[in-house]
């Protein structure tokens, strides 16, 4: 049969299954090839909390959600225009976020006696017309991969775990992608297992080849290239940017880099991946717990390298007296906290951005730091470099707050040029002469970095009050005093080595909405939404959340209301409240997802009188 090809701009597309249905693998496959393509991309992997749910059940759902198209692409998608979804459960869970009229996917074999009543229907909806605004595709997956692979004789789970690339070649069909990335993948994943590597290039390859001749399927549809500045761009989540991010500030800084880290979800990925820079001089050390972690960075540190540790919010607060330690010995260190849902355990594999106030003021004594939050996956990769930055120049330990959102979610990256990275390389003190270890830079008041076994450079460490200059150990009620006026004013210096921020929109105007961290996508699509209707509404995203930039409380002043979107109950709009005295207002989500841009939009809308 003859089947049409329509055009599209943009696409949200949510694979959904079983946690072992592989569909983090397939979704992320699907979003390798589209950037591949050209596609502008976000993506939204969303895990289950529980690490072997029992299978069919409602919190047992993996989903992985991917916003491509030919346009600009700044969220996932506020809702998905495809489904795919291989039980009941996994319809049952993510049906709310399909929109009327959308497409809906399914594997039959998934929609039995068992997996109903698991998924908690009463009747079967592929049956009961309760899906009657949707299109909906009824496709035996199971038995249709089963089929394409009996003659190879493959034990029986083995065969089912390749259903997925089944899903996703219907899904290279519909949407016109070549197969030809994934099995290439394939080949290089699976090389020393020929019988893996032949059973998921059949399926995958059936899968295409079935929605190509099936009558179920009649139209497929094509999403162009986008209009993306020219240059070599690669697919790239947030943690992996981390990891690059420290490599290059590394090499920038001519260091050796020091990971000591400790395995928490969502941050493990960038010990994983940094694991695997031996050659760049990169060392990294799997501690026994989170204390471990950061002290074995700090030696690191004291020892001429650039340090670093990472973490989530639970392990920041574990390491919270060796924060304090780094600033005390003011040495540079670099925590990367990849926030999750909390408090305690919380939501180990869900979103959050709650950690601001313990970034701010979660240690013991007054003890500052710098603290600044990445916007998007890749700008994780800027935000970490110029922590380092920040770190060497200042001597001083910087929080980088990134969150379970940007960690996994990916978008194209613009590969930067190495050579138009900044030079950071520090200055080691080498002279003996007149040293005293805490004597300061009279600009940034930061001190002079001491290679251990330097000698005439001998001098104590450790978390006891300092004597200024000399180090000593020094309890006197005066000198305390001022040691601390003295570190908390070497980190509000830094906002003399940072930029002005800088307004999206008209500089003045009715209202500023104002974010950090991973709400950036969100807050971006819906103020030009509204920009576009005629609003006077600007966005100002603040990458500097300690110390801010000087010009942040005229910019505010600017407007005649202030709108603070956050992923908690309301913290940077605390600091905002108390700096500049502006009556600003929140909108708060606790739901371990990030913002649709949609309520956002109605937000702005009720403050703005309307529609």
């Amino acid at each position: 049969m003859v089947k049409k090809t329509k055009s599209l701009d943009e696409v949200t597309i949510r694979f959904a299954g079983d946690s072992g249905d592989g569909m983090q693998l397939t979704g992320t496959q699907f979003t390798n090839t589209s950037a591949i393509m050209g596609n502008d991309l976000s993506t939204l992997p969303d895990y289950p909390a529980e690490i072997r749910a029992p299978q069919g059940t409602l919190f047992g759902v993996s989903g992985f959600q991917i916003h491509f198209g030919s346009t600009e692409i700044n969220t996932p998608g506020d809702q998905c225009d495809v489904l795919v979804a291989m039980n009941a459960a996994a319809l049952k869970v993510n049906l709310r976020s399909l929109v009327d009229g959308g497409a809906i996917i399914v594997n039959t074999d998934g929609f039995n006696d068992k997996n109903l009543r698991l998924a908690g229907y009463e009747s079967n909806p592929l049956a009961d017309a309760s899906l009657s605004k949707y299109q909906l595709f009824q496709v035996d997956i199971t038995k249709l991969t089963a089929l394409a692979l009996a003659d190879m004789n493959l034990p029986t789970k083995i065969v089912d775990r390749t259903k997925n690339f089944f899903a996703l070649g219907m899904m290279y069909w519909m949407y016109n992608r070549s197969v030809d990335t994934t099995v290439e993948w394939i080949r290089s994943k699976f090389k020393s297992k020929p019988d893996i590597v032949e059973a998921n290039t059949r399926v995958l390859k059936a899968g295409w080849s079935f929605a190509e001749t099936t009558e179920i399927f009649n139209v497929r549809y094509d999403v162009k290239a986008a209009s993306l500045p020219r240059g070599k761009y690669r697919n790239i989540t947030g943690n992996t940017a981390v990891a690059l991010g420290l490599v290059a500030a590394a090499s920038k800084a001519k260091l050796d880099l020091f990971l000591g880290s400790y395995p928490i979800t969502p941050a493990s990925d960038i010990l994983h991946e940094l694991s695997m820079y031996k050659e760049f001089g990169v060392k990294t050390f799997q501690a026994e717990d989170e204390i471990a972690a950061i002290t074995s960075a700090i030696g690191a540190s004291f020892g001429g390298a650039l340090a670093a540790t990472t973490t989530s919010g639970p392990g920041v607060a574990l390491k919270t007296e060796a924060i304090g330690l780094a600033l005390m010995v003011e040495l540079p260190l670099l925590i990367v906290n990849v926030q999750r849902g909390g408090p305690s355990t919380g939501l180990p594999t869900k979103t959050e951005q709650a950690d601001l106030l313990q970034a701010l003021y979660g240690r013991n004594g007054e003890a500052p730091v710098p603290v600044l939050a990445a916007s998007t996956p890749s700008d994780c990769f800027n935000t970490v470099f110029e922590a380092a930055r920040i770190a060497l120049k200042f001597m001083t330990p910087v929080m980088v707050l990134s969150d379970g959102y940007l960690g996994n979610g990916s978008e194209p990256w613009l590969l930067p040029n190495v050579k138009d990275l900044p030079d950071i390389s520090p200055k080691f003190r080498s002279d003996p002469n007149n040293y005293l270890p805490y004597l300061r830079d009279e600009a940034t008041l930061s001190r002079e970095w001491a290679i251990p076994g330097t000698p005439g450079l001998e001098h104590r460490i450790g978390g006891l009050e300092k004597q200024d200059k000399t180090g000593n150990v020094n309890y006197e009620p005066e000198n305390h005093e001022k040691m601390v006026h003295l570190r908390a004013e070497k980190v509000e210096r830094v906002a003399n080595d940072i930029p002005p921020a800088k307004v999206e929109g008209d500089e003045k105007g009715d209202l500023l909405v104002v974010g950090w961290g991973g709400t950036y996508g969100a807050i971006r699509s819906a103020v030009e939404a509204k920009r576009a209707e005629g609003k006077s509404v600007s966005h100002l995203h603040l990458r500097y959340v300690n110390p801010l930039q000087k010009n942040v409380g005229e910019l505010l002043y600017n407007f005649k209301h202030v709108l603070v979107p956050e992923i908690n109950l309301g913290q940077l709009i605390k600091v905002l409240r108390s700096k500049y005295l502006v009556p600003a207002v929140g909108l708060n989500k606790i739901q371990g997802q990030p913002f649709k841009s949609s309520e956002i939009e109605e937000k702005i809308d009720a403050i703005l009188g309307g529609k």
